[in-house]
């Protein structure tokens, strides 16, 4: 059964995302995200989460369609010191970083005390077997709704039908899904509504953690950003490789973004008033799309600035980005998300007349494909019926 798509009430009381190389990370603490969870679950409605690192980074430079999946993701939680340190120079500070191997065992206490029912999919057969002993050991009170270690296949190749059948019939609450990035996160893109569970999140190696396959770095080393060093030197044949490629993409990668869209100079300034809308521009035939005059500089300020942004009632909206001259990560993340929420309605996101400057930011992030393209607000209107 296919469920309509979201309406994510808790977006609206959030600060725009930023985003860091295409991926656009919501700025919210660990507590922030329980209580979303727990919004989600009591919907009842299919929400897809990511936990994403540097790891994700790299990937969707090369993937277009894990790109596309966080895109359209209901949350995304920053799971890297690295990058929290990175966000703060990009436009805005991420609160904290919200590991989903320190997220999952949060949440098994949140399922314990409400009577939340869990199911684990992924896995290996020996590891999943220790893993559910030491759960109940440490959660008695937990409703397991059920633990699924699939036979190991392709994405093609696997029985999506049989294992959405098993996780629907448990009538689950959360699903935590443990086949590796990016398999985890693309079998949840083609499943998670079919699964029909409010909660579905991949959670890597949470499950070896768990189970003690694998030891959790030092909590200084989780603070200080090198975990990954305690990763390697546990698993170096599989992450060495893995992770020099993460440095030589994402490093040079957000330096670049950096450079193009890096905070300059206002910070803690009042971003000036947007231009008043061109009344003349727009038809007078009824009714009328959204839309929004985009300030000279679309930065962190001006995109939690209320007065720019109307409330979107249409399915459609227009963004006038001809006096737009400047955009960084937080500014992106906020059209991203109005482009977002066009989509859910049905309808577009058309970016007019914006600048070789707001393209060539676009284009750094890959994310022109996002919107539709217009010279001008007149021609914007056209492209709408």
């Amino acid at each position: 059964m296919q469920h309509p798509p979201a309406a994510r009430p808790w977006a609206h009381l959030l600060p725009p995302p930023i985003v860091m190389m295409g991926v656009p990370f919501d700025q919210v603490s660990t507590t922030q995200t329980l209580e979303i969870i727990s919004e989600m679950i009591a919907s009842g409605r299919p929400h897809l989460l990511a936990t994403a690192n540097v790891d994700f980074l790299a990937q969707v430079q090369e993937d277009e369609a894990l790109r596309r999946i966080l895109l359209e993701a209901d949350l995304i939680v920053c799971d890297g010191t690295p990058l929290i340190w990175m966000s703060k120079w990009l436009g805005d500070r991420l609160p904290e970083r919200v590991a989903g191997s320190d997220l999952v065992p949060l949440l098994l206490d949140l399922a314990a005390a409400r009577g939340y029912r869990v199911f684990f999919l992924g896995g290996r057969d020996e590891v999943v077997a220790v893993a559910e002993t030491k759960i109940k050991e440490r959660w008695p009170a937990l409703q397991i709704a059920g633990i699924y270690s699939p036979p190991f296949a392709p994405l093609a190749q696997m029985d999506h039908a049989d294992i959405c059948r098993r996780v629907r019939e448990t009538k689950a609450d959360m699903l935590f899904v443990s086949f590796g990035c990016p398999k985890q996160e693309k079998w949840l893109a083609m499943n998670f509504q079919a699964a029909g569970v409010p909660v579905a999140i991949g959670v890597g190696a949470t499950i070896d953690f768990l189970a003690g396959a694998v030891k959790r770095a030092p909590v200084w080393m989780r603070r200080t950003g090198t975990e990954w060093i305690f990763r390697i030197l546990q698993e170096p044949r599989r992450l060495a490789g893995r992770y020099w490629k993460d440095i030589r993409i994402v490093g040079p990668g957000l330096l670049r973004q950096l450079v193009t869209m890096g905070s300059r100079g206002n910070q803690g300034q009042a971003p000036p008033p947007p231009p008043a809308p061109r009344q003349d521009a727009i038809t007078a035939a009824a009714p009328q799309p959204a839309v929004i005059t985009l300030p000279e500089r679309l930065d962190a300020l001006a995109a939690r600035d209320a007065g720019i942004w109307p409330a979107m009632e249409g399915a459609s909206i227009i963004l006038d980005a001809s006096a737009t001259t400047f955009i960084d990560s937080t500014g992106t993340g906020r059209i991203v998300r109005l482009a977002r929420t066009a989509r859910e309605r049905g309808g577009q996101c058309i970016l007019a007349g914006a600048s070789p400057v707001v393209l060539k930011s676009l284009d750094l992030m890959k994310l022109r494909a996002v919107f539709t393209e217009a010279p001008d607000l007149a021609t914007a209107l056209t492209l709408l019926p």
